[in-house]
């Protein structure tokens, strides 16, 4: 029997070496950021490490998340998707549960409007912090994550809409991701003035991981392995560090008091134990290419 595996995973190298791999990724509703560029280099530096032969395309139509996602079980158009992981998610699709923000996505700073600005000054405690209404996709695992934290959440479908809502007084925040929130604030309009507020923010495990259908085991092989190798040679935090060190270091994390957040619908396979996975609030001297 182990003679038979090993000529099956034999195999199954020498055709994944041999193969030409065409993979469709989603095109998106929104271009107003280029965080989708980011995990399209990581899909490629992981497809490289392996040294097989690839194609990556975007989708011929443009995809909301959850047409995506949708797409992605149904096995059509696309063949893989990145997203930020819930159980729900990892029962329909198969996850590869490496975080390749490196959980970035969950350090959200406070978008407000300037008219709001000196009653963030009195927030002292996450219970102050409740008491105001964040904005948030509809269909985002994030509000899901602040709903069970006891925000009253107010949604909509797109981010556009949402910076409108802010604009409008129809929320009183909107937190973004550190990797978001600096182009996002840039492209907004700029009356009434919308700012980042400079002392709160806060912070939950939260993962996006690639995708892909339940039936294409051997896609999620190749692209764990080619992203466990990059992890190992240094190229995987190379990337994370050129894309994002300016971010963080905008953000001043050591002056801000995060609120830690639970995130009860965390799967129980997230690898929160390989440290090396996540961002824990600094680069080291180390890890700066």
């Amino acid at each position: 029997m182990k003679k038979v595996l090993a000529g099956l995973t034999l195999l199954f190298n020498v055709n994944a070496m041999s193969a030409s791999w065409q993979i469709t990724f989603p095109q998106p509703l929104e271009t107003t950021s280029t965080i989708d560029e980011y995990p399209i280099q990581v899909l490629a530096l992981a497809l490289d490490q392996t040294g097989v032969k690839y194609q990556l395309k975007p989708s011929e139509n443009l995809l909301s998340k959850a047409k995506a996602l949708g797409r992605l079980q149904d096995n059509r158009e696309i063949n893989i998707v990145w997203g930020m992981t819930n159980t729900q998610r990892e029962k329909d699709l198969l996850p590869i549960r490496i975080p390749i923000f490196k959980g970035l996505i969950g350090w959200r700073l406070l978008l407000i409007r300037q008219d709001m600005a000196e009653r963030f000054k009195y927030i002292q405690e996450l219970e102050h912090l409740v008491k105001l209404s964040p904005l948030q996709g509809r269909d985002w695992p994030d509000t899901k994550i602040l709903q069970s934290n006891g925000f009253d959440v107010i949604t909509e479908r797109s981010q556009s809409a949402l910076m409108r809502m802010l604009r409008n007084a129809q929320g009183d925040f909107f937190p973004r991701s550190i990797i978001e929130v600096w182009e996002e604030l840039a492209k907004s309009k700029p009356q009434p003035a919308i700012q980042i507020q400079p002392t709160l923010g806060i912070r939950y495990p939260a993962a996006i991981y690639f995708f892909v259908n339940k039936n294409s085991v051997p896609l999620a092989s190749l692209i764990e392995k080619g992203l466990e190798k990059a992890i190992k040679n240094g190229k995987f935090d190379a990337l994370f560090i050129e894309h994002y060190k300016s971010y963080i270091d905008k953000a001043q994390i050591e002056n801000r008091t995060f609120y830690t957040l639970k995130n009860t619908f965390l799967p129980e396979k997230t690898p929160l134990e390989r440290k090396e996975l996540w961002f824990d609030g600094s680069i080291s001297a180390a890890a700066l290419p």
